[in-house]
């Protein structure tokens, strides 16, 4: 089983307010010079919400929500002190209640 860290917002404030965009290429960059596998992810409106352990979070989230998860926590770390209004947390996968912890309820178009 993998801990997963994830930042939690609003789809508005992560992908129209913020620079997120600009932030995801740069670390996308950063980790290709690196030659380091990527080990973060966008998820618009997450499965992982609906487990019962994350009703709290899903309750204080802004509709759409939007998480970027990540296998390592100090980047999660470092994004929730640079975007400041989020929701931070984590969880273990997969589980009973979190079969994929990278699923989303929205449907690829």
């Amino acid at each position: 089983m993998q801990t997963y860290y994830y930042v939690l917002a609003s789809h508005h404030f992560l992908l129209e307010e913020e620079p997120l965009e600009e932030v995801l290429k740069e670390r996308t960059r950063n980790y290709h010079e690196q030659e380091k596998e990527i080990d973060f992810w966008l998820v618009r409106n997450p499965a992982f919400l609906e487990a019962p352990e994350m009703a709290a979070n899903k309750a204080k989230c802004p509709k759409p929500p939007v998480a970027i998860i990540s296998t390592n926590s100090q980047f999660i770390t470092w994004l929730k002190l640079r975007l400041e209004y989020v929701i931070t947390g984590e969880f273990n996968a997969p589980s009973a209640t979190i079969p994929d912890p990278l699923a989303s309820l929205t449907a690829v178009s």
